[in-house]
């Protein structure tokens, strides 16, 4: 398939999947910096290298998307049967098609969708889709971008079909929150062509590495697998249905900091300190900000705070022994499962981030969805003071009150 592009873009050797596999246990290194993350995104994007560098991590302001190669490649991700976005879909999906020549990915389940029929210029595009099924085919080195249509569930959804190198996300607000999708939807054709033509800023969103390691006895043969899964939000450990409290132990590397004794713990990323995090009282971080962020849920004590700690520490999570009960553990709101004793929960920064497209900047988007989504530090503004007025009665009351309360009980000089 030949793409018709008008624009020049510098073209680079893209490292094989193998050789980014080999970088990354010399960069995964156990510090209190975060551990520098890919700079390779998907086939064919990657951060623009710039001199500005402190202490080996590019100045976050000055991260820019590049491309390689001209993209051809686009993931297509939207709510399934969720009716009030299919024409900006079949709107979006017919013009990659025709006027861009680029080949579209789309997940099976959104085709299925009977309402699509009724959309008669989407049949000759139909036929043109490349489709998937989340959970059984890999995307990986497939996709060179990614448009969300939707709220911000349909990112945390894009961040779930990559667990390694994400492809750069460009996300729409057409759903209810939209904190994380800072595009509108009314020009998208020269929105999408700013990021083809790679003029466009990035906001690294760093991810936590979870992995899910069960006890084994010495007579098992078969040591189960630990499992690994990637989360752009948190991961959230409670006490499920037990009407127990939750009783379990916190180590940051592999010292143990404290014990949790409440309804759970919350260990987010910067971009999941406004969601589920700080609806418990945690503060809220830039997503540029290399930490992460440990919450209690309903602590059993009035000191126990949330704490903030550098992203390159790993954190271990289990049952205390004295513990009454198992504790359930979600990521990003799935895969749901139960730990129990002597089962382990290790947690730390992943060097695979979500790098994410902004609508203007990295400072700009963030404050705007702060103001926009949370309505942060929104209240009635003070009255200007009347300089000539209020000043004027402010001195006279003053010296009123002062002659009226002013009594002298010295005896008079003689």
């Amino acid at each position: 398939m030949v793409m018709k592009m008008d624009y020049k873009v510098k073209f680079k050797e893209p490292a094989t999947s193998k050789e980014i596999a080999e970088e990354e246990e010399e960069r995964r290194t156990r510090s209190l910096n975060a551990p520098s993350p890919i700079q390779q995104f998907g086939p064919c994007g990657r951060i623009m290298k710039n001199s500005a560098m402190v202490m080996q991590i590019q100045d976050p302001a000055s991260q820019r998307l590049t491309w390689y190669k001209p993209p051809l490649t686009v993931l297509v991700i939207k709510k399934v049967h969720d009716a009030s976005i299919l024409a900006s879909f079949v709107q979006l999906v017919h013009w990659l098609v025709h006027d861009k020549s680029m080949v579209v990915f789309v997940e099976a389940a959104v085709l299925d969708d009977t309402l699509l029929a009724e959309y008669g210029d989407f049949a000759s595009v139909r036929e043109r889709l490349m489709t998937f099924r989340a959970g059984t085919d890999d995307l990986t080195d497939k996709i060179d971008f990614i448009i969300c249509l939707g709220g911000d569930g349909t990112l945390l959804h894009a961040s779930s079909l990559f667990q390694q190198s994400v492809p750069p996300v460009m996300a729409f607000h057409l759903g209810s929150l939209g904190f994380l999708t800072p595009f509108e939807f009314n020009n998208f054709q020269e929105q999408v062509m700013n990021v083809l033509e790679g003029h466009a800023a990035l906001t690294l969103r760093s991810r936590l590495q979870c992995v899910v390691l069960r006890k084994t006895s010495n007579e098992d043969n078969n040591k189960k697998k630990p499992t690994t899964i990637l989360v752009l939000n948190e991961v959230v450990v409670d006490r499920g249905p037990s009407p127990y409290l939750s009783n379990i132990d916190l180590f940051l590397d592999g010292k143990h900091i404290t014990s949790v004794q409440g309804d759970g713990l919350i260990v987010s990323t910067p971009t999941g300190s406004t969601a589920y995090a700080v609806a418990a009282g945690a503060s809220m971080i830039h997503p540029s900000v290399p930490a992460i962020m440990v919450t209690p849920i309903c602590p059993h004590s009035l000191s126990f705070r949330p704490i903030v700690v550098p992203a390159g520490v790993e954190l271990k999570i289990a049952l205390s022994p004295e513990a009454r009960n198992a504790m359930w553990v979600s990521f990003d709101g799935r895969n749901r499962q139960a730990l129990q004793h002597g089962d382990s929960l290790y947690v730390t920064t992943s060097v695979y981030p979500v790098p994410s497209i902004c609508a203007q900047d990295q400072i700009s988007d963030w404050f705007d969805s702060l103001a926009e989504c949370l309505h942060w530090n929104v209240r009635k503004k003070q009255k200007q003071i009347d300089e000539l007025s209020d000043m004027t009665h402010s001195s006279s009351d003053t010296l009123e009150e002062l002659d009226a309360n002013h009594h002298d009980d010295r005896p008079a000089d003689t």
